[in-house]
């Protein structure tokens, strides 16, 4: 069993790879987890002596199990059961589901599955948002602020997340899929 310093030196090295893997600064780190970046600052340097609490909010707010925090150094390695992943149904006939499990700040990364004539409304974003779709299998047509935009797979069409958007499969027959891709613009108060 490791020592109470080994631990804090772990718990150190892997939470700096875990912020930094999630590109989030101390002082994001410790808002999302609702505690002092003097905390999240003591804890990176070993010198932290946490409880459980706080590593609960830290490990949530960075998306990874408690023990992945403590653990000695090894490979960043994770499994997800199809099951394990979070879907929804949206709009008519569309399952929307996380392409990448784990947070990813500043983007929205999921797979939309159309069932055929599926349709869904986009939630437009705030101005300066990037979004790309994918189009993996089957055709999906999208309209940007009314403008038509025909896909096959394989094709990509990025546009601005702010304006009005949606998504249809137009064969009534055959099943569609694609990857969304949401650049998220920072908020003014982010700044």
């Amino acid at each position: 069993m490791d020592s109470p310093q080994r631990i804090a030196s772990h718990l150190a090295r892997n939470l700096a790879s875990l912020r930094h893997a999630r590109s989030l600064t101390q002082e994001s780190l410790a808002k999302s987890a609702g505690v002092p970046r003097s905390t999240i600052a003591n804890l990176e340097s070993g010198d932290g002596n946490p409880s459980l609490t706080v590593l609960v909010k830290v490990a949530h707010a960075l998306g990874s199990p408690i023990d992945e925090l403590l653990a000695p150094p090894r490979a960043k390695v994770r499994k997800w059961a199809e099951a394990d992943i979070a879907t929804m149904r949206k709009g008519r006939g569309v399952t929307i589901r996380s392409l990448v499990p784990e947070p990813v700040p500043e983007e929205m990364l999921t797979v939309m599955d159309f069932d055929p004539a599926g349709a869904m409304r986009g939630t437009p974003h705030l101005p300066g948002t990037r979004e790309f779709f994918t189009c993996l299998a089957g055709r999906v047509t999208i309209f940007v602020a009314g403008q038509r935009h025909d896909l096959a797979a394989g094709e990509v069409l990025a546009f601005p997340g702010n304006v009005p958007h949606s998504y249809q499969n137009p064969d009534g027959g055959r099943a569609a899929s694609g990857v969304s891709v949401v650049i998220l613009a920072k908020s003014a108060e982010n700044f």
